[in-house]
């Protein structure tokens, strides 16, 4: 009887803000590995990207799932659908900055550990902002989304800087491939910027 009621009677709880940070974690996960593949100059560390980035997509779909089947949660359930999907594009983002740099069998990427470095930057500084929204410390949540708009903003200028750079080039292959690259790393960091502003967005609301 006590499983009958809970099964069908008494409202399913799931805890969004450990299933928030676990997706975030993993994002993060994934976004390292563009910076330690910059960092070592080694793209075969890209590799790793494709089974994470599919243990990711797994995750959202069964975070979603979730969602659906619970009545109750710490937010409202428009602002946990947006981080779901939201955080899953980030990781898609990432597979196709791999995807550009297999198709291009790009030799280098020692010209983008700048970029890559902030990318991280700021994916830690989310994964650490979710974390404190049990604690609801607006104070923290917001130095970190204020450092992710900053360093957002480094990531444009530095892209502009590497596009300038690229146009000195006389091989229009070579610019159009940097150009392309260029712009899905501004992509991603576009995508983490988003997730920040639904962080906030939370964050204000259970306070």
């Amino acid at each position: 009887m006590i499983n009958f009621i809970h099964k069908y009677i008494l409202p399913k709880e799931v805890d969004f803000n450990a299933v928030i940070l676990k997706q975030a974690s993993v994002t993060r996960k994934i976004v390292s590995y563009i910076q330690k593949a910059c960092s070592k100059n080694d793209i075969s560390t890209l590799d790793l990207i494709t089974e994470e980035v599919a243990f990711a997509r797994e995750l959202k779909t069964q975070n979603m799932k979730q969602l659906l089947d619970v009545l109750i949660t710490p937010y409202d359930k428009e602002s946990i659908f947006r981080i779901i999907t939201q955080l899953d594009w980030i990781a898609l983002s990432v597979k196709h900055f791999h995807l550009e740099i297999v198709e291009y069998k790009l030799q280098s990427l020692e010209d983008y550990q700048t970029i890559a470095e902030k990318l991280l930057d700021m994916s830690n500084l989310l994964e650490n902002g979710i974390g404190q929204l049990p604690a609801q410390n607006l104070t923290l949540i917001n130095s970190n989304i204020d450092q992710i708009v900053e360093l957002y903003d480094q990531v444009i200028s530095t892209c502009a800087k590497a596009s300038a750079e690229l146009l000195q080039h006389n091989d229009l292959v070579t610019i159009i491939r940097g150009k392309d690259v260029i712009l899905q790393l501004k992509e991603i960091a576009k995508r983490i910027h988003v997730v920040a502003n639904t962080l906030e967005d939370m964050a204000i609301k259970v306070v």
